[in-house]
């Protein structure tokens, strides 16, 4: 039984700008399965570097017991470096190939250690994680983005760490890559933190933790049943801010019946006092105790009145904001029979992801014809083309051989979000894309991406990365003429599942037909996916069953 452990007590941390990312953090993880989630920004991230080493917290404490394996989003690769560099065996397998050339001295024993087999177990890694194809000695600037992140896997693994911490590691990943992940996740003893917002990777989890409001919340089992939970705690929290708020107009009520009788009593002790019926001594003892018992009176009224709005707070705390986008876009509808997009030649000579396609095998498509509102999955391994494709079918590319004709106007989200003139607001972003449509007509559609009143004039530099996205989004979709093929490369690739969510939200109101490329499968299935192709390096494009 593994004894590793990560506990964190009293842990906060800030930016060098004052920006506080956890504040009085208490979280202990043992040997099992976390999911880490949270918002972009929200610290996800941070918290891994904190306990790996990377960073040291402002306040509090990071204790860990076994060995640390890491595996950051970004990694550093030199060009001059190996595989077997990546991997971390350079050393080990020198001293081997040393001692078979008949170099006996105590250090290279010694650099080899235990590590015998080294080779071998390097081997069965990349074999199991589908690198079967990469040689020990290949340069790592071979590698395509996905190759890197399963090689960096495999260096952990090779390595045998008590506490294991992956941070998105399936961003780059392409479905038949992810699905060696999930087994090699699956087959984990040890220690595991992985931040991902993968749905088919968080349902394998034992436990969630989500980073919300500078603090990380527990929650037991894996990502569906995270959802119920939060869905049931939602649904009381906003009974209780319903609750509340009718205790606040109860109190309101009862204060202002308070002070009317009171002063209704005023009124009369002022008559009774200038009638002169009582001796002035008398009177004014009365109207001490009339003013003291109303002095009480109202503070009590007061106290109960400030109790129940600290009450209605608290409840409206607990709610999370959980906007949703809810738009109309009728420009974008198109009839079921009309073609928005013929491609031919795609059976024609030497496709890479630079140039053309592959020879096709029987059962490939040889011309992509696209009709009505249909949406379309483009899936296949990365390095096949998808990109490229989608950018000649934009217009921003060309491929020898192939002939794009497009049926409709063509809207393209590429995997970079960089369509936005960061030196503009929102509002400016969008009245670039629709010149004819007026600053109150942008902002009430603004308002339905949820830029609601100065939100909508900040300039998009200083966008978060959700809403960046979703500014792109708004921009592309409420461009004149608006885009009745809407092209999405990798949409979901580094957003959050609240960015997600509303991006499935958005599509909703599209009309228009879609095609995109994604390795993402719970979030293709949510678009409504229709029809599903795989584009190949050697089979070239071909109609593939639902996934």
């Amino acid at each position: 039984m593994s004894t590793a452990a990560i506990t964190c007590s009293d842990l906060s941390f800030s930016w060098p700008d004052g920006a506080v990312v956890l504040s009085g953090v208490h979280v202990s993880f043992g040997p099992g399965r976390t999911g880490l989630i949270g918002a972009n920004g929200s610290g996800k991230s941070t918290l891994l570097r904190l306990i790996a080493g990377e960073l040291r917290p402002g306040s509090g404490a990071v204790r860990t017991t076994g060995e640390i394996g890491y595996l950051p989003q970004a990694i550093t690769l030199g060009t001059s470096r190996t595989v077997c560099d990546l991997l971390g065996i350079t050393a080990v397998r020198a001293a081997l190939h040393a001692i078979e050339r008949g170099e006996l001295d105590d250090g290279t024993y010694a650099a080899v250690g235990d590590d015998w087999d080294i080779e071998e177990r390097a081997r069965a890694w990349l074999d199991r994680l589908g690198l079967a194809h990469l040689g020990l000695d290949d340069s790592v600037g071979q590698l395509s983005g996905g190759e890197t992140v399963l090689v960096a896997l495999a260096a952990l693994l090779l390595r045998r760490p008590d506490i294991l911490l992956l941070d998105e590691p399936t961003n780059n990943l392409d479905i038949d890559s992810r699905h060696r992940l999930y087994d090699a996740i699956d087959s984990w003893r040890g220690v595991l933190i992985v931040v991902s917002h993968d749905h088919e990777l968080l349902a394998r989890v034992e436990q969630i933790a989500e980073v919300h409001t500078n603090a990380v919340l527990l929650y037991g089992g894996n990502l569906e049943d995270y959802e119920e939970m939060i869905a049931a705690e939602q649904a009381a929290a906003v009974r209780e801010v319903s609750s509340a708020a009718a205790q606040v107009r109860r109190e309101r009520r009862d204060l202002l019946e308070a002070q009317t009788k009171q002063a209704q009593r005023d009124r009369q002790g002022r008559k009774l006092a200038a009638s002169g019926s009582i001796p002035r001594i008398v009177a004014g003892g009365l109207k001490r105790r009339a003013q003291e018992s109303a002095g009480r009176s109202r503070e009590l009224h007061m106290e109960r009145l400030q109790s129940a709005r600290d009450r209605l707070t608290e409840a409206e705390d607990a709610v999370r904001d959980d906007a949703e986008i809810r738009v109309k876009l009728p420009g974008t509808d198109v009839p079921a029979g009309r073609t928005v997009l013929t491609v031919t030649g795609i059976d024609g000579g030497g496709w890479h992801p630079a140039g053309a396609f592959a020879v096709s095998e029987v059962g490939a498509i040889g011309e992509l014809i696209v009709r009505g509102p249909e949406r379309i999955a483009l899936t296949g391994p990365n390095g096949a083309g998808k990109t490229t494709l989608l950018r000649a079918i934009a217009g921003t590319a060309s491929l020898p051989g192939v002939a794009v004709k497009p049926g409709a106007v063509v809207g393209y989200l590429p995997q970079r979000l960089d369509t936005l003139d960061n030196s503009l607001s929102v509002v400016e972003n969008v009245r670039a894309a629709a010149p004819s449509a007026s600053v109150n007509e942008v902002r009430a559609s603004l308002a339905r991406f949820l830029f609601r009143g100065a939100r909508a004039d900040m300039a998009a530099g200083t966008l978060s990365g959700g809403e960046r996205f979703r500014a792109v989004l708004a921009a592309l979709l409420l461009a004149q003429p608006p885009p009745q093929l809407l092209l999405l490369d990798e949409p979901t690739n580094n957003l959050d599942m609240a960015s997600v969510r509303q991006l499935v939200e958005a599509l909703d109101g599209y009309r228009g037909a879609l095609l995109v490329a994604s390795h993402d499968v719970h979030f293709l299935r949510a678009a409504g996916i229709t029809r599903w192709l795989r584009l190949d390096r050697v089979a070239g494009l071909a109609e593939i069953d639902p996934l």
